[in-house]
């Protein structure tokens, strides 16, 4: 998910969804997961916000995240690839994934209507949630919500919030945000770790897809880990 509900540093085109502080399921935009031509595609807002050919990097940053201990959280249950490559890992013991919209989750429900013991979805706002989770209470987060472009702009929220991530990491933990298809590392979270691990990746989109810099080339896995 690279369009501009997921990152202004893809320069993307601004979709109009509201999904920042304060939003909620009730002001939430159409959702809607279209599969034709042997493409599947979530539909948020009338924009791509997450197609199946990420399924891959999605996969490798899971692993990644499950390198760093047993208990997770995730911003953004999407097409669920990550969500459940991270509660099947043997080294899971718990997975809480966080999700705004009520139709996202239903979906998912119907695509997969047993879900691993260790996986649990909850909803709310990230910009609200994180504040609310206990100091050191998981080794990893993954990133990887719809938020408005105006969201990531929006320097003074990142601010605050980032050392709220921080916080809620054990020392040692790792913040996996989804990848990018630049070499570019995420200015949001940069000023508030000292490492970074970057993995580069290629990849192969659909043909139609508009939120990605071409439909091939190199992606990037960007891991930040907490002191």
């Amino acid at each position: 998910m690279e369009n501009a509900t997921r990152t202004v540093a893809e320069s993307a085109t601004k979709t109009g969804t509201k999904t920042g502080p304060g939003a909620g399921p009730a002001a939430g935009p159409a959702v809607e997961l279209v599969e034709e031509n042997g493409e599947v595609t979530l539909s948020i807002g009338g924009e791509q916000a997450m197609q199946a050919w990420e399924r891959d990097l999605m996969w490798e940053s899971a692993d990644l995240l499950c390198e760093h201990g047993h208990d997770f959280y995730e911003v953004g249950l999407g097409l669920g690839l990550s969500a459940l490559r991270i509660a099947n890992h043997p080294a899971t013991r718990s997975h809480r994934v966080l999700e705004l919209f009520d139709e996202v989750e239903e979906l998912f429900q119907e695509r997969h209507p047993e879900l691993p013991d260790t996986l649990s979805i909850e909803r709310g706002d990230f910009f609200q949630r994180i504040f609310e989770l206990p100091s050191e209470s998981v080794d990893g987060i993954f990133f990887d919500p719809a938020l408005d472009m105006e969201v990531w702009k929006d320097e003074e929220l990142w601010r605050r919030t980032v050392p709220e991530v921080v916080r809620v990491l054990r020392p040692g933990g790792v913040f996996i945000p989804f990848f990018s298809t630049r070499p570019e590392l995420r200015w949001q979270y940069l000023p508030h770790f000292r490492e970074i691990r970057v993995i580069r990746r290629p990849y192969t989109a659909y043909d139609t897809t508009e939120y990605t810099y071409g439909t091939s080339g190199d992606a990037y896995i960007q891991c930040f880990r907490k002191d």
